[in-house]
Parts: C-alpha cells; sequence; structure tokens
C-alpha cells in the first residue's frame, strides 16, 4: 500500500530545493513594501526621496518613477549596482536588492498613475519654446537627431530603452544630460545619449529639459487596462 507523505514534509522538500536553487522566500518582498516600508537596514523606503505615490520631488531633482517601463526601472537598479551608472545616494542601496525584488519594484511602480507633481519653478516660455525645436527637430547641423524619434512625439517613451520623459523634473533631465556629457552614467543602448549629450551646450539642456518637464504625464499602461474593463 502507498504511504502518503505528510504535507509539511513536502512543504519543507520544495523550501529547500528552491533555497538550494538560490531563491529565498524569506529574502523575497513585494514592490509595494519595499517602496514604502525598506528592506532591512540597507534599504530605505524609496518613497522617502520619489514621494508617496512615486510622483517625485521636481524641485529637488528626483525623478517620478510612477508609469515608467517596469524593465527600464530594473535595468537602472543593476545599472546602480554595477556603476554604470554613478550615483553615491543609489549604489549601495541597489547592491542590497536582489534580481526578485527589482522586478517587483519595477513592475510595482510602473503600475502608479498618480498627479504630475507640482514644480514651485516658474516656466520659462521661451526656454520651453527652444526646448520643443530641439526635441522634435534636433539640431542636424550638429549630428543631433530629435529626442522624439526615440523618445515618442510626446515623449512618453518606447519600450524598456527609451524612458518617458514627458511631466519628468526639469532638474532631474539636465541632471542627466550632463552626466552622459561627463561619462558619469553610460548605461544607455550603443552609447546613443552619450554621443548626443556631448554636442549640446548647456543652454540647450535647460530647454529640452524644461520643454518635457511642461509636458503632460500622458496615460500609464495601467490606466489604460483599468479603463479597458469598464
Amino acid at each position: 500500500m502507498r504511504r502518503r507523505i505528510p504535507q509539511r514534509l513536502v512543504r519543507a522538500i520544495m523550501v529547500a530545493a528552491l533555497m538550494t536553487a538560490g531563491f529565498n522566500p524569506a529574502l523575497a518582498a513585494s514592490g509595494e513594501d519595499i517602496a514604502h516600508s525598506g528592506k532591512g537596514n540597507d534599504v530605505p523606503a524609496c518613497v522617502a526621496c520619489h514621494g508617496e505615490q512615486g510622483e517625485g520631488q521636481p524641485d529637488a531633482g528626483y525623478p517620478r518613477l510612477a508609469g515608467l517601463n517596469a524593465g527600464y526601472i530594473e535595468h537602472q537598479l543593476a545599472s546602480f549596482a554595477d556603476e554604470s551608472r554613478r550615483n553615491d545616494i543609489m549604489a549601495p542601496i541597489a547592491r542590497n536588492l536582489g534580481a526578485a525584488d527589482r522586478e517587483a519594484l519595477g513592475s510595482y511602480l510602473a503600475s502608479l498613475s498618480p498627479p504630475k507633481a507640482a514644480s514651485q519653478e516658474a516656466p520659462d516660455q521661451a526656454l520651453i519654446g527652444a526646448g520643443q525645436v530641439l526635441a522634435q527637430r534636433g539640431i542636424w547641423s550638429k549630428g543631433v537627431p530629435a529626442c522624439a524619434q526615440c523618445h515618442g512625439t510626446s515623449g512618453l517613451g518606447v519600450g524598456g530603452a527609451f524612458p518617458q520623459l514627458a511631466g519628468q523634473s526639469a532638474v532631474y533631465i539636465a541632471n542627466q544630460l550632463t552626466a552622459w556629457k561627463s561619462g558619469g552614467r553610460g548605461n544607455d543602448p550603443m552609447h546613443l545619449m552619450k554621443g548626443i549629450a556631448s554636442k549640446l551646450d548647456d543652454k540647450q539642456i535647460n530647454a529640452v529639459a524644461a520643454y518635457y518637464a511642461s509636458l503632460p504625464i500622458g496615460v500609464t499602461a495601467a490606466s489604460k487596462a483599468s479603463e479597458a474593463k469598464q
């Protein structure tokens, strides 16, 4: 007669197998938990800098993470960890997140769609206008293509390689263009952004940053899916 294996023993065997394979369920955390409560002593809550709903802090240069592509967020966390994107704050945090944590955070933040965070900085319409020309037409005399060719005509991004820029912090965008230009960031596909940023002067960088910061954030994939069910 076949003996039935106790369920407690089955569960213990499964847990042991998963741990042997390199996955420890005790170390796993949901993206929402990490975002709001951090993880352990080495990973603070993301909301402390990026806002309760991932809306960011425009004037402080902390980017909006809500609604960004999940794969893009995962890639940035991995880049902070291996320092292909250098950041003294994010590097130790990213190194203490496992691959499962990064995936969970990416999925959670991508699902959010809070309103655009307000900036106290008054918009400079002349600067925005100059940035619009650069974003939509490029500067062909300098070999600078239009930003819209990769990031979309409305700046809503394309897949995991080209992030949404619309509604992002002007301070943040300017900082990133400067980082690519100086070599502080080198995790872009085929180093496209380094080549582009190196041909822009400070005024052009500030102009395109102001333009994208002025745009509406658009509709996230999560909110589109929610609307389709109604």
